[in-house]
């Protein structure tokens, strides 16, 4: 089974390698543990979001950005392509913020491969069959703040590692790299759906692709967590290759998986999580997926389109 903090390492290092170059800052805690700050106290880059991607990602997918044509008529913004033939390992598996990492007055979300040496959450790693065994953790934090010895610690024990092997990634909501890897989640939010809301075996998705818009950075980190929500939400476009059984409806799992199949779908996301007086819980989950799905069954070779981009609504997000 391939191991996602060990294909991970290989883009971790060549982050340390080229640090100056991508405008990161590496540090080392006493404990051993790595440091890569790739938006607290340094400005990053395009190229440090990219490869900040493809860590969160366990190392297996190709992450690029581009600048497509087809918004340019209305609304052209740079944007991060995903392509992966291990979707559910690379996305749930690893990209997935499902880790809470709360130690003293530190908090963050993490993502990336060392989750899936932890288990965290363990019924997603039941879902899609797969843990991770790997001498060194590798986990991406969604922070403002640099994590100390103590967070590197819980870590390497939850992973069952040396603290020297342990490699923490860091950047905020409200920083280009920030931004970058949020919309590279355009994949995961459509894979997330499928198992949490619609209980579709993951594991028969074979290859996925996707590409989603950079939001505009945003110095205000609530603005800028609904602005790049809504980047995947109103922007994203997905391709997911599904090798269908028999039983398997392929049309209402595309039908049921754009984000504007969800009821709470029709304003930016920082308007919905206002009215909902900033409780994450009380928000329809539903509509955390990508504006456009297309499903290509490999069993029937039907073809299934679901879902639109909405620039409009980006517009209006992103305060044009």
């Amino acid at each position: 089974m391939v191991s996602v903090n060990l294909e991970a390492k290989k883009t971790v290092d060549v982050m340390i390698e080229k640090a100056d170059e991508i405008n990161i800052q590496i540090s080392k805690l006493s404990n051993g543990a790595t440091i890569l700050d790739c938006g607290v106290n340094v400005d990053g880059s395009f190229k440090a979001g990219e490869l900040y991607t493809k860590v969160c990602l366990g190392g297996l997918a190709d992450v690029g950005i581009s600048i497509p044509g087809d918004l340019s008529e209305k609304f052209a913004l740079p944007s991060v392509k995903i392509k992966t033939d291990f979707p559910s390992i690379s996305t749930l598996g690893s990209q997935k913020a499902g880790w809470s990492v709360s130690v003293g007055d530190f908090f963050a979300l993490g993502s990336g491969p060392a989750r899936a040496l932890a288990l965290k959450p363990g019924e997603t790693y039941e879902a899609i069959d797969y843990k991770d065994d790997a001498d060194i953790a590798i986990l991406a934090l969604e922070s403002d703040v640099l994590p100390g010895e103590d967070v590197a610690d819980v870590i390497a024990k939850e992973c069952d590692v040396d603290a020297s092997n342990v490699y923490l990634l860091v950047a905020p909501t409200s920083s280009l790299v920030g931004s970058i890897q949020i919309a590279g989640r355009v994949v995961e939010n459509g894979t997330y759906k499928m198992m949490e809301f619609i209980n579709f075996d993951v594991k028969k998705i074979k290859h996925a692709a996707g590409i989603a818009p950079i939001a505009p950075v945003d110095p205000d980190g609530l603005k800028a967590m609904g602005k790049t929500n809504d980047a995947v939400l109103f922007g994203g476009r997905t391709y997911y290759y599904v090798e269908s059984e028999e039983g398997d409806d392929i049309a209402s799992v595309a039908a049921q998986l754009p984000s504007s199949a969800a009821d709470g779908y029709g304003k930016p996301f920082f308007d919905v999580f206002k009215e909902a007086g900033f409780d994450f819980y009380k928000i329809d989950k539903g509509m955390f997926a990508p504006a456009e799905v297309v499903m290509n069954d490999l069993t029937t070779g039907k073809l299934y389109k679901e879902g639109y981009v909405n620039a409009d609504l980006l517009k209006k997000s992103f305060g044009l």
